[in-house]
């Protein structure tokens, strides 16, 4: 038992430094070497958990994906406002992690071309789809207004978030919760049917805030 948590603590040491590389440097120029250096494991321990990098970067991947799907299975646990508060206060979780959380943030990387190792799907048409779900739903309980088009708003918010993500690289006030909060005061007006309006934080729910990404 204590060889395989050893094992496991290595792996997992792996991922997060070929994370932190591949964020900073891009999977191109991340090398196996520095990984593991970066990791405090030899280069044969790296070799023993994974076949290549390739197989590493599919692992980070797969370690995000589990992270998003926490998020987004949070939020739907958490639904009982409504599909819509479901959204901001997900969407807001979702922000919250990639200021934070070097893993989440290299694992949407990987599966957007900057990286993509090639294989599975990748996590921004996960949130994507996810997305349109919580639309659609909307549309269902009479949320939206009636000349909102839940395709459009799908591509305003996964638009939104993905410029968010991709400018935080540079000024991490892109990631921050009021910046978020003001693009849902501007774009719920637009969605939201008059009635649901009023009843819909912008800034995200006490409950929302409970949506963890690890």
């Amino acid at each position: 038992m204590a060889r395989q948590e050893r094992a496991l603590r290595t792996r997992n040491a792996l991922i997060e430094s070929a994370a932190e590389l591949f964020d900073r440097d891009g999977f191109e120029t991340a090398s196996l070497a520095t990984i593991s250096a970066r990791a405090g494991v030899s280069n044969g321990a790296l070799h023993f958990h994974f076949a290549s990098k390739a197989a590493l970067a599919e692992a980070v991947r797969e370690a995000a994906a589990q992270r998003l799907a926490r998020i987004t299975d949070g939020g739907a646990e958490r639904g009982d406002g409504g599909a819509l508060q479901m959204l901001i206060d997900t969407s807001h979780a979702l922000v919250r992690g990639f200021g934070q959380d070097v893993v989440l943030r290299a694992g949407f990387d990987l599966g957007d071309g900057r990286g993509a190792t090639g294989t599975g799907t990748d996590l921004c048409t996960r949130w994507r789809d996810w997305v349109e779900a919580a639309f659609a739903r909307a549309a269902r309980e009479g949320a939206l207004a009636p000349d909102a088009s839940a395709r459009d708003a799908t591509l305003a918010v996964v638009g939104a978030v993905a410029g968010f993500k991709a400018l935080g690289g540079r000024d991490p006030e892109w990631l921050s919760p009021d910046t978020l909060t003001r693009f849902w005061s501007l774009l719920l007006p637009r969605v939201a049917q008059e009635l649901t309006l009023g009843g819909l934080v912008a800034a995200g729910t006490a409950a929302g805030k409970e949506v963890l990404w690890f």
